[in-house]
């Protein structure tokens, strides 16, 4: 895996470089070839909180994980470990599919276990615990924007009354807002 690290307003010293490409180098036992992909890591500091920003394409999957923590080093581990659970989560699928399609089982191994091992812990993560059902209203997007905030929430789901499809308005980071429509 080929490594560009960058940063925003923070210099990249040699250490912090060696430790990112220890730190996520480690990844690749999850892969039975390593990955010829590059993986893109932005450091950045923001009034006293680091962000690391990691993104690996790969074939038919994007990992990308988003800290923001005190420490730069706890930062980056935490990224790391996300992008762990989101691998074993790809992996979990994929074995699912495999074992429906083919009834093979355990198509990948993880520290010597099969995966068909991880897939029972991790069906806990991908179980709906919560229905919820609700008109959607024709609105157009600055009074889902309202309607959201009116709630509390950083998303709300609605009926653009512009295009008359479902979109979704979100809070981003940086306190502006976001809107997610279907592609045409």
């Amino acid at each position: 895996m080929n490594f560009h690290v960058r940063g925003n307003q923070i210099e990249v010293t040699e250490a912090l470089k060696d430790y990112v490409e220890k730190k996520i180098g480690k990844l690749e036992k999850y892969f039975d070839t390593p990955p010829e992909s590059d993986a893109h890591v932005t450091l950045t500091v923001v009034k006293d909180l680091h962000n690391v920003e990691v993104t690996i394409p790969l074939q038919n999957v994007l990992l990308r994980a988003e800290v923001r923590g005190e420490d730069m080093y706890a930062s980056i581990d935490l990224a790391v470990d996300k992008l762990e659970r989101q691998i074993r989560k790809h992996k979990t699928k994929l074995n699912r599919k495999v074992r429906q399609k083919s009834g093979l089982k355990g198509l990948f191994k993880e520290n010597g276990i099969t995966t068909s091992a991880y897939s029972e812990v991790e069906e806990d993560d991908l179980t709906v615990v919560r229905t919820k059902r609700h008109l959607l209203k024709p609105m157009d997007v600055e009074e889902a924007i309202l309607q959201m905030n009116m709630v509390g929430h950083n998303f709300f789901v609605f009926s653009n009354m512009n295009t008359e499809e479902v979109n979704v308005v979100y809070k981003r980071n940086d306190g502006k807002y976001g809107l997610i429509e279907p592609a045409q």
